[in-house]
């Protein structure tokens, strides 16, 4: 798949007439880290913390991009904190938008990745998980996953 078309600057998105107290849109990056062949494929899931926002919601490794990183930068540096692991991403998957209630937006580019060195190490979730991919639609997903999972546990994707 292409790689996603650069972002705006933060002048650009002014002059494009958002409201000034429109919350700014949060980009972050997710992992589809993947083992095993054939029917015996897994992806790693993680479930946030109790007290977090959004606790106990289930979601794909990642995080927020800092300003000055790439999206790959952003996840390779996420991985090691989250995960322990030095990740050698893949291909870029898809991007996803969501809005949510309270007028948020995020936007979310997922990478795969099929290789890493080092011991998962699980340093901030409430757990981690390698689950079949069919069975993505039985945990409880942050909203802005659904599509994303519908399409893996279906075989659109991956």
């Amino acid at each position: 798949m292409k790689e996603p078309t650069p972002r705006l600057t933060e002048d650009q998105l002014r002059r494009t007439g958002k409201p000034a107290d429109a919350r700014p849109l949060r980009r972050v990056v997710a992992a589809l880290i993947l083992r095993g062949e054939g029917s015996a494929r897994e992806i790693l899931i993680c479930q946030r913390r109790a007290g977090q926002p959004m606790g106990l919601k289930w979601e794909f490794p990642g995080g927020k991009i800092e300003p000055g990183e790439t999206s790959r930068q952003a996840l390779i540096r996420e991985l090691h904190e989250e995960l322990g692991i030095a990740a050698t991403l893949g291909d870029y998957v898809s991007t996803v938008h969501h809005s949510y209630r309270n007028g948020g937006a995020i936007e979310i580019e997922f990478f795969l990745v099929q290789t890493f060195a080092g011991e998962l190490v699980n340093h901030i979730f409430q757990q981690v998980r390698w689950v079949p991919l069919a069975t993505l639609p039985d945990f409880d997903f942050l909203a802005a996953d659904l599509t994303l999972i519908r399409d893996i546990a279906c075989g659109k994707l991956l």
